[in-house]
């Protein structure tokens, strides 16, 4: 029991470590700028894509390259979500800053356009998005070159967009009806794809009676790994000052000469990027499809909420509680711990499931916040008392 109880608990902290380094970028966009981005499951889903991919172009190389894959995935997977995180914050979130209503729904959007985007994406459909692209900005980056830019913008943006997406259009279709299954073949699809660990990440570490299995292991690794370096980059360098800075009071900050739409840009960027080390570390879980994100964003925001806004250390308790909580509930351990009482056990027996131990953890962390609504280290300071 003992055995079972101990492999248990590792477990749950690795899932909660999956939740630490994704909620670590959750929480300083949340505590930055107010945004309930519901696109953040869709870029951990984005880095756990990039991991297939790296590791797909990996299996062409010699073998002995193939078992150090991983570490160029997480480097693709922070560069290609924190891509898709700027353009979301230089494309939509920028515009929507004080709404939130209109924020939530815009990400919700965009999280529906990313699982459909994964589906769908073929050489085909990445050519019109190209040519879409160069068409759109480049006639975008000469109209602004006008002295009467501002005066035509709306006229400019009226006649370039309909023209780019027509040309775009018409040239995938006739590429599309030439080439015909070689560019139209999704690349992934709607089913679910599989990530191999390297060699040296399968098996486990014997310890007593049960294995910590190295892959579990690595990935708490790489969380702490994570969490030491978003601590030294806020606490010892310029952008770091910055950032916490516009926490703190963001008018007070742009008076002072701090650049406040450049520090949302990077934040929204630095946050999408540890979505995505979140997204290659749960591809050495499971499987990944387009729905992957969805089985965390909910639970993201929960650590953020649960341990204070804007707040490291809460964030590392909350994360660990609950995903530890989690799997406690869900696997049944609890149920056999309390066997002896059999009310209890019949109790926890009822919740040994993946969606009821949810069930259960979110009427823990309704109950907690009625005591505390700011969280484990509710967020102190002269906005707040305002």
């Amino acid at each position: 029991m003992l055995s079972g109880l101990l492999e248990a608990i590792f477990n749950g902290m690795s899932i909660g470590s999956v939740l630490l380094i994704s909620a670590l970028g959750l929480a300083i966009v949340f505590g930055l700028m107010g945004v309930i981005n519901l696109a953040h499951g869709e870029l951990m889903m984005l880095g756990a894509y990039t991991t297939f991919v790296v590791q797909n172009v990996f299996k062409t190389l010699p073998a002995p390259l193939f078992e150090f894959y991983i570490f160029f995935a997480l480097i693709a997977a922070f560069i290609v979500a924190a891509a898709a995180g700027l353009v979301l914050e230089r494309g939509v979130i920028r515009f929507l800053y004080g709404r939130p209503l209109e924020t939530l729904l815009a990400t919700w959007g965009v999280s529906l356009i990313l699982q459909q985007f994964v589906r769908s994406i073929s050489l085909g459909l990445s050519i019109a998005i190209g040519l879409f692209s160069l068409l759109f900005f480049g006639g975008m980056w000469l109209i602004k070159r006008r002295p009467d830019f501002e005066r035509i913008r709306t006229v400019a943006i009226a006649i370039i967009l309909p023209l780019s997406i027509a040309i775009s259009a018409a040239v995938s279709n006739l590429i599309a009806q030439t080439f015909k299954l070689s560019v139209t073949q999704p690349w992934f699809g709607a089913q679910n794809v599989d990530v191999t660990a390297p060699a040296w990440l399968r098996g486990g570490l014997p310890i007593g009676d049960f294995q910590l299995p190295y892959s579990r292991v690595f990935i708490m690794v790489t969380t702490i790994i994570c969490l030491i370096g978003i601590y030294l980059f806020l606490q010892k360098t310029n952008w770091g000052l910055r950032i916490r800075a516009v926490t703190q009071n963001r008018n007070m900050s742009a008076c002072l000469g701090i650049p406040t739409a450049q520090v949302d840009a990077f934040t929204f960027a630095l946050g999408s990027g540890l979505a995505g080390v979140a997204g290659c570390a749960i591809s050495l879980l499971g499987s990944v499809g387009p729905n992957t994100g969805q089985n965390y964003v909910v639970d993201t925001f929960m650590v953020v909420v649960v341990g204070g806004v804007g707040k490291l250390a809460g964030t590392i308790i909350a994360a660990l509680s609950i995903g530890t909580a989690s799997y406690l509930i869900g696997s049944g351990n609890l149920a056999t711990i309390f066997a002896p009482i059999q009310p209890v056990a019949d109790f926890f027996t009822f919740f040994a499931t993946t969606s009821m131990a949810k069930v259960m953890v979110f009427a823990l962390i309704i109950t907690f916040l009625q005591v505390r609504p700011g969280g484990i280290f509710p967020q102190k300071g002269r906005n707040v008392e305002l």
